[in-house]
């Protein structure tokens, strides 16, 4: 089943390049877009007597999106991939950043304060994850291990530039394969599933804004809960601010808070500071 979604994967990305490369008329009302970014954090010491390490952090990052609007339609397709390595003194590399997120958005207008809508997104690790205690790497995820798939059918609000909000029944299909304490239904005896569907209420609410000049602040944030538990909502916060010193550098500051029960009862937040080399594709 990995192999299987690592071939839909790739077939999406390929037919999404295949539309940036296609300009003629009949699709003049495609927007591509694809910017790739390396963000570094280093510090080196040589005969430093007030101690530390030598450190080395860097992520790679990519953010494609097609859309398409005419007067009726507007579809919107994402898909973000993250991959970061830390280094101290002299332990091998870590991994700080893994994530793959894909997102895709079908909604039709007629004339009404908002529209209803279709969605899919997908969300996985981009390659094994570990936890690092005591110097010692446990694996405590992979591609599609788990992989959460979520469908939302509702009403969006997407009239302004800048900000957009939707609401809607939703569907998450959870997928493992090592890892089935993702997917595992608890009230079934001597049988631990690889499969779990879940059905609830979706809502994703996401902002840009420019703060001052050359400097651009994003958020979104997304919330699902199951109607056999409505008082427990999985949270998912991200967050940048992105300062431009000019169009191939960025300074970021990003902050990541994820709240879901099944992954821990605590919740997790990832905060990061770094200079970024930034390209744009398209």
């Amino acid at each position: 089943m990995k192999n299987k979604f690592q071939s839909i994967l790739i077939i999406s990305i390929i037919l999404t390049f295949q539309s940036f490369a296609q300009q003629d008329s009949t699709l003049n009302k495609w927007i591509p877009s694809a910017i790739a970014g390396l963000n570094i954090s280093q510090l080196a010491l040589s005969n430093w007597t007030q101690g530390g390490e030598n450190s080395l952090t860097w992520t790679l990052n990519g953010n494609l999106g097609l859309k398409y609007s005419s007067t009726e339609w507007i579809f919107k397709n994402s898909l973000k991939v993250a991959y970061g390595r830390t280094k101290l003194g002299g332990s091998d590399f870590k991994t700080n950043d893994n994530e793959f997120y894909m997102e895709d958005v079908l909604s039709r207008s007629f004339g009404w304060a908002v529209d209803p809508f279709i969605s899919n997104t997908i969300r996985t690790t981009v390659t094994a994850g570990y936890n690092y205690t005591n110097n010692t790497a446990i694996e405590i995820a992979n591609f599609f291990d788990p992989g959460y798939v979520t469908q939302s059918l509702g009403f969006t609000y997407d009239k302004l530039s800048n900000f957009n909000t939707r609401l809607g029944i939703g569907f998450q299909e959870v997928f493992t394969n090592k890892f089935r304490q993702y997917s595992d239904d608890p009230n079934t005896v001597n049988k631990v599933e690889a499969f779990k569907l879940e059905t609830g209420i979706q809502s994703v609410t996401s902002g840009k804004f420019n703060v001052a000049q050359n400097l651009l602040f994003t958020s979104s944030l997304t919330l699902f809960s199951r109607f056999e538990s409505l008082d427990v909502w999985d949270v998912r916060w991200d967050n940048a601010l992105i300062a431009k010193i000019n169009d191939w550098m960025n300074v970021n500051l990003t902050y990541l808070l994820i709240y879901q029960k099944d992954q821990s009862l605590t919740t997790q937040m990832k905060e990061g500071l770094q200079i970024g080399i930034v390209y744009a594709i398209l």
